[in-house]
């Protein structure tokens, strides 16, 4: 059963491990990659890095998948390398994913899908995804964001969210910890986007503590975001159930189920 974990070093990473790790400005590129590349040998993984070709005649440039240059989108990329490392006779694939830095908005948005789809190849195959950022490149809040769809995490604890949604099965996600008023949006953001691909989202809450005010109805909004969608919370305690149905939400026209 995969679980949420705060990690020392990135030794500690294991197969079906999706990483989001916060580097300090100081930390070189170059570095990193050659310690994965290290470890992905001793381990018998393939290693694939991506983000901007490093250099030319770079020692990883036969390693390296650059977005601009996919023709396609990074999930069937990174799918297309799981199948060859495993007729190859590798144990996993093992990926270091150089994320740019954050502009907009948009930009935000379309990194919480990519990492959503990336967080379901690494539950769903086994392979050991880690996503490094560079914390000076993007600002609080979207780290946060970011950050609550990785069950695992390296780095600034101050960027640790205080839930987080992570993929539990072929049947849905999980949901750990507290949904307030500083996690509503980011909450509502990873709905939308879970939903933008299929009509039911199941949630396992056996692990979530509580939702406030602005977490519930952050949840009544994703819900009612997109028309004929549903929400199913399976594992709320009685204390959600409760301020559920107290706060008004439990009415016909907001597709959210809550189960024991």
């Amino acid at each position: 059963m995969r679980a949420p974990r705060t990690l020392a070093t990135l030794d500690e990473v294991d197969t079906g491990d999706h990483v989001c790790q916060l580097l300090d400005p100081a930390e070189d590129v170059i570095d990193r990659s050659r310690a994965f590349v290290a470890d992905g040998e001793l381990h018998g993984d393939k290693v694939v890095i991506v983000g901007p070709m490093l250099k030319a005649g770079s020692e990883f440039a036969r390693l390296v998948l650059d977005p601009a240059r996919l023709g396609g989108s990074l999930l069937a990329a990174v799918r297309r390398e799981a199948a060859t490392a495993d007729r190859q006779g590798f144990r996993s694939l093992r990926v270091l994913h150089h994320v740019g830095p954050g502009c907009c908005a948009a930009r935000t948005d379309e990194l919480l899908r990519s990492e959503l789809d990336l967080e379901e190849f690494a539950a769903d195959t086994g392979a050991l995804v880690v996503c490094a950022y560079h914390a000076a490149d993007w600002d609080l809040p979207a780290l946060q964001r970011l950050g609550c769809v990785h069950p695992h995490r390296l780095g600034s604890p101050a960027v640790s969210p205080a839930f987080r949604v992570f993929r539990a099965g072929k049947e849905g996600w999980a949901v750990t910890g507290i949904v307030d008023g500083d996690g509503a949006d980011a909450f509502s953001a990873v709905l939308c986007a879970l939903l933008a691909q299929t009509d039911t989202v199941r949630l396992f809450c056996h692990a979530l503590e509580f939702f406030d005010a602005s977490g519930m109805s952050a949840l009544a909004d994703a819900a009612r975001h997109l028309p004929d969608r549903k929400v199913v919370l399976e594992g709320a305690n009685d204390t959600v159930r409760l301020a559920w149905e107290l706060s008004g939400f439990a009415v016909p026209d907001i597709p959210v189920v809550m189960t024991p």
